[in-house]
């Protein structure tokens, strides 16, 4: 697993937001024209001013990525019911080592949750949920991946904004062009995709930089800093029908994760 090492930006540790560009070339459904598409995203992307150095080394590896597509297709699980969602993604088992990360980790959720607002529940259930808790963080190449679903047509204005903001961190030397994740280009513990690592990356362990795939505590702060940009606020509920469990909507647009998160922050939590 490349390691990726994010400079923090501000006292916050937040990194700075890149401007909107302007909507690349025209997508496509099937590898036959990915070529041609990079070709013309990169013409694009030096007219909005990202330098011809940045976009040979991002680029060097790319390729259409066919483990992305069939991921991006073939999202089912979301589509159970709670009871099948929880029982598929280990939502007990989840629960029972949380609750140790819980207590072995007390000085640093507390630290969070004073700095961001968020208890320590929910934020051990994305982490849980993502990686198993750090434990696998995904092996397909992140250029490649972002690329593939910026150039393909069910989401690609999305995505070409994900891969704008991906070029930020290669630019910046935060992501390194061999980098590995999961399978839509998410990175490291809590699987932030790029442009939520642009907007939302924290130093929580106070060594000045924002490492994503490293440290714990980075992701956990940058997930908590995530749902606090989504309108968390401090001391309120987040079950359904509570006023944070719209931040937990934020995170994910599947009612059954919104779901499983709340359930499983809650019997961490204890509330």
């Amino acid at each position: 697993m490349t390691k990726l090492i994010l400079a923090a930006a501000a006292a916050m540790g937040v990194l700075h937001t890149a401007p909107a560009f302007a909507q690349g070339p025209q997508c496509g459904n099937t590898s036959a024209g990915f070529d041609a598409w990079v070709a013309d995203f990169k013409q694009t992307a030096a007219a909005n001013g990202v330098s011809q150095s940045v976009l040979s080394r991002a680029f060097a590896n790319v390729s259409y990525n066919k483990p992305t597509i069939a991921a991006d297709r073939g999202q089912k699980s979301f589509k159970l019911s709670f009871d099948a969602f929880m029982k598929k993604r280990g939502g007990a088992a989840v629960i029972s080592r949380g609750r140790s990360m819980k207590a072995a980790n007390q000085a640093l959720f507390a630290s969070i949750e004073r700095r961001f607002g968020v208890p320590a529940g929910p934020l051990i259930a994305i982490w849980g949920m993502e990686t198993g808790f750090g434990s696998y963080m995904g092996n397909q190449h992140t250029m490649s991946a972002v690329s593939t679903l910026a150039y393909d047509c069910r989401r690609s204005e999305y995505f070409t904004d994900q891969l704008y903001a991906a070029l930020q961190l290669v630019s910046e030397g935060y992501l390194s062009p061999q980098a590995r994740g999961a399978a839509h280009g998410e990175i490291g513990q809590t699987q932030f995709l790029p442009r939520n690592v642009v907007s939302f990356g924290a130093d929580g362990d106070g060594d000045g930089r924002v490492d994503m795939v490293g440290s714990r505590a980075d992701a956990l702060a940058s997930t908590a800093n995530f749902l606090r940009g989504h309108g968390w606020r401090a001391g309120a509920g987040y079950q359904p029908g509570e006023p944070n469990f719209a931040a937990i909507q934020g995170w994910n647009a599947a009612t059954v994760y919104q779901q499983a998160i709340a359930y499983i922050g809650q019997q961490i939590d204890g509330k």
